[in-house]
């Protein structure tokens, strides 16, 4: 069975290589779609820029990552602009710990 936990778990691998951490942590996967019965996942995700010159990169390793999940036979990104990436409001707390992003006390 496909799971979105299985499909974090398989992101979670794929790392912005510009900034060292995952896609996850980032906040860049904003939504997982699955259909159990055609075994097909679709991720909403962004980058942390439109002109992020890894950005084809990431979203290769991303699909090759949920095709290795059991039961998925398609796997699609949508490349999403809206909300634009911010890492005070989507990265994790060791990201913005890592970065030097503090939230206010």
């Amino acid at each position: 069975m496909i799971t979105e936990d299985r499909i974090r778990d398989a992101l979670w691998a794929v790392t912005d290589p510009e900034i060292g951490y995952s896609i996850i942590d980032l906040g860049l996967v904003y939504g997982i779609e699955i259909d159990q019965e055609a075994g097909t996942v679709k991720v909403r995700m962004t980058l942390t820029s439109p002109m992020c010159p890894m950005g084809p990169e990431i979203m290769s390793a991303a699909d090759m990552r949920m095709r290795q999940v059991p039961g998925v036979n398609d796997a699609r990104i949508e490349l999403v602009w809206d909300p634009p990436w911010d890492p005070r409001k989507h990265a994790s707390a060791d990201v913005k710990f890592a970065l030097g992003i503090y939230d206010e006390i």
